[in-house]
């Protein structure tokens, strides 16, 4: 399935991608609806953990991020290999735009999870197995970001930062199987797991449709970042013409 996106990607050219501007506005109100409603339902409408009590509410951030977060370097790691591959220009603009979105959500991960370790854990970190992995991935999404400034050619650039983009990609089935393969302080798949979620529906929904909301806000970021770069790139060509 990863190679069916990876060859996908090397057919949506500049030109096509330029037709997705006319979905902003149906991106942008699902996110918009969706993150409110999932909120809502984490704070009001779902009840209090019978261990954890009212810390648990943090998890309806916590979990959707992480999801998100890998999610995004995957997307960033399918799009490198697609410019690596076929030399597609807009693989790497999506690449580099999905970078500091994706680092956005790494970060919400690393913090919610450290607010949430200190009433569970007593400590807001600690170096298992899973908040490390997951510091790793933040770094190797501002090392992919460093990338472009360390080098004056953007077509090294774009390589460097692919190839990282690429090598980094073992990082993501580390993080989601370290609780199977460590003694770690987090509890195993609840979710994602075969015999169907552990957690009660009332639980399950509102971590869905904040998921469901990032994923719509992350499409409007993407796409209004592609934009400005494209944008951008062409007006720095017509500058060097003249």
């Amino acid at each position: 399935m990863g190679i069916k996106f990876i060859e996908m990607l090397n057919f949506f050219t500049i030109s096509r991608f330029n037709k997705t501007a006319r979905f902003l506005p149906a991106l942008a109100v699902a996110s918009g609806l969706l993150l409110p409603a999932a909120l809502y339902l984490a704070l009001f409408a779902s009840p209090p953990d019978y261990q954890q009590g009212e810390a648990v509410r943090i998890m309806y951030i916590h979990v959707p991020s992480a999801w998100m977060a890998l999610f995004v370097y995957s997307v960033m790691a399918a799009s490198s290999a697609s410019g690596l591959i076929w030399k597609n220009p807009l693989s790497y603009i999506m690449a580099k735009e999905s970078a500091p979105i994706g680092a956005c959500f790494t970060a919400i991960t690393l913090i919610t999870g450290s607010l949430w370790g200190k009433p569970m854990w007593g400590a807001y970190w600690v170096w298992d197995a899973r908040l490390t992995s997951v510091l790793i991935l933040f770094f190797l999404y501002i090392g992919f970001m460093l990338m472009f400034s360390a080098f004056d050619s953007r077509e090294r650039a774009e390589k460097s930062a692919g190839v990282l983009a690429i090598m980094g990609f073992i990082n993501i089935p580390i993080i989601k199987f370290s609780v199977d393969w460590w003694n770690t302080l987090h509890q195993p798949a609840s979710i994602i797991r075969i015999g169907g979620p552990a957690i009660h529906s009332s639980m399950l929904w509102p971590l869905l449709i904040m998921f469901a909301g990032f994923v719509f806000l992350f499409i409007t970021l993407l796409i209004i970042r592609m934009q400005a770069e494209i944008l951008g790139r062409k007006t720095t060509r017509q500058y060097q013409k003249t």
